[in-house]
């Protein structure tokens, strides 16, 4: 049987998150203790004790989910057959399959969530979700939108059939949220982020983080890795490098991404991280789907 394993973005942290693992499994703790000694910060009192706020800040929500993800993994002893992450949890993926080290990819993210907020200070986006339309439709209307207030707006997550979250500037994303409503949506709403991720506002960040990203070193993966960028599985370093830098600027094709690894082999698949977004994710994109987590 063939398994791919899965692993969470923003939006799936919450206080609390790991402190049971921390305290029943001694491999989840070193990883942690390892983690706050590398970066230099307490992030594993931010995850147990919050406060909320500073756990939704870009800069430790970002690392806090990698961590928990990667100290779960590491307790399994899985053999994924293929890996992906969405967003954020591409790093995770790319741990897990062995591209990148802990250490490596730790600081790798730790810097990703601090440029992103940066950027998103620097240049003020913001993003919304779109449910019930078809993506052709929510990219005319971006490009519509983007026409109407000579400001961008574009797709930024093909989350599953029917939902598209979008990015851009402010006006743009507000008028297209306005259209989408218009032409019958069920859903379309501003989401609170910090900025406009996978659009061309997080050019900041992809400038910063592609001299963090030449200093690393990648090494060929396990089993293959679906890029958000691409969508598609590579085992090569170079391009692995390169996908998950143009996955900040570019949108995240995680329904595409799902459609391969099923058209591909995988059978089964196993999210493994904070929450159960992508398990939701997985179903509205094949129903038939067999799929599992561990939180």
């Amino acid at each position: 049987m063939s398994t791919a394993y899965l692993f969470p973005g923003q939006g799936s942290q919450f206080v609390g998150m790991g402190l049971t693992h921390y305290e029943q499994s001694d491999e989840f703790k070193a990883l942690c203790d390892r983690a706050n000694e590398v970066l230099g910060i307490d992030l594993t009192t931010i995850m147990f004790e919050g406060p909320e706020d500073k756990l939704k800040q870009t800069e430790f929500t970002q690392p806090a989910i990698f961590l928990h993800s990667v100290a779960l993994f590491n307790t399994l002893d899985a053999n994924p057959n293929m890996v992906a992450g969405h967003s954020l949890g591409e790093f995770s993926a790319l741990v897990a399959c062995g591209a990148l080290d802990f250490d490596s990819a730790l600081k790798i993210v730790r810097k990703r969530g601090q440029l992103m907020q940066q950027a998103g200070t620097d240049n003020p986006g913001t993003m919304a979700a779109i449910i019930g339309m078809e993506d052709e439709a929510v990219e005319a209307l971006c490009e519509d939108a983007s026409k109407l207030t000579g400001k961008e707006a574009v797709a930024a997550n093909y989350n599953c059939p029917g939902q598209l979250v979008i990015s851009g500037y402010i006006e743009a994303v507000e008028k297209a949220v306005e259209m989408a409503t218009e032409q019958g949506a069920r859903m379309a709403k501003l989401l609170p982020v910090s900025g406009a991720f996978h659009s061309s506002l997080m050019q900041p960040a992809f400038d910063g983080l592609k001299s963090e990203l030449e200093h690393a070193s990648f090494s060929t993966p396990k089993c293959p890795v679906y890029s958000n960028y691409t969508a598609k599985p590579t085992t090569d370093p170079e391009e692995i490098r390169s996908n998950v830098l143009n996955q900040l600027l570019n949108p995240v094709r995680w329904t595409q991404t799902i459609q391969n690894m099923i058209e591909q082999g995988a059978e089964s698949f196993v999210e493994v991280g904070p929450g159960r977004v992508l398990q939701g994710l997985v179903k509205r994109t094949h129903r038939q789907a067999e799929i599992s987590g561990h939180q």
